[in-house]
C-alpha cells in the first residue's frame, strides 16, 4: 500500500532520473531515462501502478540516513531476529567524478541487503508497471536474469536470490545472516534502438557512485553559516539537475497535492525561468561558478532567438516548449487525491517576472560574461525591451493563477529588475539611447509600484495594484534591491505579511493558502536579517531548517498545524530558499553594516547610465 506521508520518502538521483524509496524499503516512483519520462514504478500515485519492495518479514523498526555527502540511501531494519541494512543507489557512469557525474548515467537502480546481526527472513515484491501503470509487462526468466518487457520499455533484474514470477509480479523470500550480502541490480533501456539494459556488479557500482558523489561535494566548499544544512540542500539541487543539459527541474514528481482532496496537483518535472536567478544564486553561493555558467548557457539555448514574441516561462530539460497538460485517469492520485496530470499548461501563461529573473542572473554573472557574445547580448536586449514594453500588462504572476490575470506587484518589481540591470550593463548592452529609454521605463515602473502597490489601510505593499490582499511574493522587493528592507514601508510590509500570513514560523503565500510555502518562509528570514532583526532571523532559520524529513528533504509546502509535508517532493525551490537565506545571514554576520543597508551585497555595484 502507499506510504502514509510524503515525508516518508528518500530521494535517489543519477543526473537523468530520480527514484523515491519509502521507509519500508519500497521503490514507489521511478521514471528512468529522464525526469519527465513515463514511470515504471508509480505506486506513489496509485497502489496498482508498480513498485519494488525489499523488507523483513514480520515486525520491524527503521532508521535511515544518506551516506556522507551522497544521495546513496542506507536503511537499517531492526527485528526480533536481528538487523539488516538495505543500501539503495541510482548508479553513475563508472569512473564519473566531479562535474561529470550524471552526464552519461547507465540508468541502473542498485540495491544491496547486508546482514548485520542474527538471521532475518526477508521478502521482496517486484511489480513493474509501465506507462504510469497502464501496461503490465511480461516477466521472462533468461539465464540468471528476470526480464520485464512491454511497449517501449524493458527492465532487466539480476540478483543473488530466486524470484518466482506470476501474472506480472515476481516475489522472493530469503534469509540474511550476519556478514552475508544479497545484491539486486535493475537496469532500464528502451525496447528498440538500444542495447540490453546494463546489470553491473552491485558492490562495485555502489562504491563507485559513492565516490562520484563525494568527488562532486569536495568541489563545492561552502564556507558560510549553516554549512551542514547548505551542503545537504546543495546535494538535493544537484540531484534535480539533468546531467546532459545542466537544467534544474523544479521537482522530480507530478501531482503530489498542495492540499489532500484539493485540485492544485501539478507536474513539476520541468524547468521554470522564474526559478532561474534563485537557482543560479544558490549555485553561486556554494562557489560553483562552472555550473552557473552552464545554467546560463542552457537558458540561452532553450530560449533560442527571441524578438518581439513572448518568451516562454518554462521548458523541458532539453529546452522543449510544448508541455501541454493532460490527465492520467487510470491513476487515483496520492492518497486518493486526484487529478494526476502530466505536462503543465502554465507554459502558455504570460509571466512578466521572467524578464527580471533572467536579467538578474546575467547581472550576477556579469564578470563571467566578458565580453558579451552576440547571442547573449541579443537575448538580454530583447528582454530589456520587452520589460519596457510589457511591464504595464496584467499577468498570471509567480503563483501561476489560472484563468485570470492581475497587475501583480512582484511581476512589476521584476520588470524593474530587468530594466535596472540593463541600465547597469550600460554600453555593454545598448547604445546611449537604449540605456536612456530603459532608465526612463525603470523609473516609471518604480513610481507605479510605490504608488499603486501600497495600501494605506493595510500599511503594506499588497499582492497586486489597488488590492487589499497580502501576498508573500512582495518579500522579494528588498531581496532584489528594489527597496531597502529597513525602509519604513517595507518594514511595515514585512511585519504585516508575517503577522497575517504566518503560523508557527511557516508563511503562506496568501490568505487561504492551505499550508506554509517553504521558500516564502526563507524569504522572510532574509528580509528580517537585512532589516536588522538578526536574532529573530536566525531563530526562524533554525526552526525552518528543522522541519525537513529525517533525510534532510523538503517538499514544497508544510502544514503548520500537523507538520505534514505537502506538494511535489523534493522541491528545488525550498532547498534553494534555504541556501540563499543562509547566504544572507552569513553576509549580515560578516558585515554588520549590511543590517541597515537592507539589500544583498551583489546589488551594491553602482548602475551605469
Amino acid at each position: 500500500m502507499q506510504s502514509g506521508q510524503i515525508s516518508d520518502y528518500g530521494f535517489l538521483a543519477d543526473g537523468r532520473s530520480a527514484a523515491l524509496v519509502d521507509h519500508t524499503g519500497s521503490v514507489n516512483w521511478w521514471c528512468p531515462g529522464r525526469f519527465d519520462a513515463p514511470s515504471v514504478f508509480a505506486r506513489l500515485l496509485d497502489d496498482g501502478a508498480g513498485h519494488w519492495s525489499i523488507r523483513p518479514e514480520g515486525d520491524y523498526t527503521v532508521e535511515r540516513h544518506y551516506l556522507d555527502d551522497t544521495l546513496v540511501l542506507r536503511t537499517v531494519f531492526r527485528t526480533a531476529h536481528g538487523e539488516v541494512a538495505l543500501t539503495d543507489a541510482l548508479a553513475f557512469e563508472p569512473g564519473a567524478r566531479g562535474h561529470d557525474i550524471g552526464v552519461n548515467s547507465p540508468q541502473v537502480l542498485v540495491r544491496s541487503v547486508e546482514g548485520l546481526s542474527g538471521e532475518v527472513p526477508m521478502r521482496s515484491s517486484y511489480r513493474p508497471r509501465f506507462e504510469y501503470g497502464r501496461t503490465i509487462a511480461y516477466l521472462v526468466e533468461r539465464n540468471d536474469m528476470l526480464e520485464a518487457i512491454a511497449g517501449a520499455a524493458r527492465l532487466t533484474l539480476r540478483c543473488s536470490v530466486g524470484f518466482t514470477p506470476s501474472d506480472g509480479e515476481a516475489t522472493a523470500t530469503f534469509t540474511v545472516r550476519a556478514g552475508a550480502t544479497h545484491n539486486f541490480t535493475l537496469g532500464y533501456a528502451p525496447t528498440y534502438d538500444a542495447p540490453l539494459p546494463e546489470v553491473p556488479d552491485a558492490d562495485q557500482t555502489i562504491a563507485d557512485t559513492v565516490a562520484g558523489w563525494r568527488s562532486w561535494a569536495d568541489e563545492h566548499d561552502y564556507q558560510g553559516l549553516y554549512a551542514e544544512e547548505v551542503r545537504r540542500s546543495r546535494l538535493v539541487v544537484q540531484g534535480m539537475t539533468y546531467g546532459p543539459s545542466g537544467a534544474v527541474v523544479a521537482s522530480v514528481t507530478t501531482s503530489l497535492p498542495e492540499k489532500l482532496g484539493g485540485d492544485r496537483n501539478y507536474d513539476y518535472r520541468y524547468v521554470w525561468v522564474r526559478d532561474f536567478s534563485l537557482t543560479l544564486r544558490a549555485l553561486w553561493r556554494s562557489t560553483c561558478v562552472g555550473e552557473v555558467q552552464r545554467q546560463f548557457a542552457w537558458l540561452g539555448r532553450a530560449m533560442g532567438r527571441v524578438d518581439d514574441k513572448p518568451v516562454p516561462i518554462m521548458y523541458g530539460v532539453l529546452g522543449e516548449r510544448d508541455l501541454t497538460e493532460h490527465r492520467l485517469e487510470q491513476l487515483g492520485g496520492y492518497r486518493d487525491s486526484p487529478p494526476v496530470v502530466i505536462g503543465n499548461d502554465a507554459w502558455q501563461q504570460r509571466q512578466t517576472d521572467i524578464f527580471g529573473e533572467t536579467m538578474d542572473a546575467a547581472w550576477l554573472m556579469r564578470d563571467r560574461l566578458v565580453p558579451l557574445d552576440q547571442e547573449v547580448r541579443h537575448v538580454l536586449r530583447v528582454l530589456a525591451d520587452q520589460a519596457a514594453g510589457d511591464w504595464n500588462l496584467p499577468d498570471a504572476g509567480m503563483w501561476e493563477e489560472r484563468g485570470v490575470e492581475h497587475h501583480h506587484v512582484s511581476s512589476k518589481v521584476q520588470c524593474w529588475v530587468a530594466l535596472d540591470r540593463a541600465v547597469r550593463f550600460g554600453d555593454r548592452l545598448g547604445d546611449p539611447q537604449d540605456v536612456a529609454r530603459w532608465a526612463a521605463a525603470r523609473d516609471k515602473v518604480r513610481a507605479e509600484v510605490l504608488d499603486r502597490g501600497w495600501n494605506e489601510r493595510m500599511q503594506a505593499y499588497t499582492g497586486s495594484f489597488e488590492s487589499d490582499e497580502l501576498d508573500a511574493s512582495v518579500l522579494v522587493m528588498p531581496l532584489v534591491g528594489f527597496l531597502r528592507a529597513d525602509d519604513p514601508r517595507m518594514r511595515s510590509t514585512i511585519h504585516a505579511v508575517e503577522d497575517r500570513l504566518s503560523h508557527d514560523g511557516l508563511l503562506r503565500r496568501w490568505d487561504g493558502d492551505p499550508a506554509g510555502f517553504v521558500i516564502c518562509s526563507f524569504w522572510l528570514v532574509s528580509c528580517l536579517a537585512l532589516a536588522g532583526e538578526r536574532d529573530r532571523a536566525h531563530t526562524l532559520f533554525k526552526e525552518l531548517a528543522g522541519r525537513v524529513n529525517d533525510l534532510g528533504l523538503f517538499a514544497e509546502q508544510i502544514d503548520p498545524l500537523t507538520g505534514e509535508q505537502l506538494g511535489n517532493f523534493p522541491q528545488a525551490f525550498s532547498h534553494i530558499g534555504l541556501i540563499n537565506a543562509a547566504g544572507v545571514l552569513t553576509d549580515v554576520e560578516r558585515d554588520p553594516a549590511l543590517r541597515g543597508l537592507g539589500m544583498p551585497p551583489e546589488h551594491f555595484s553602482p548602475a551605469r547610465s
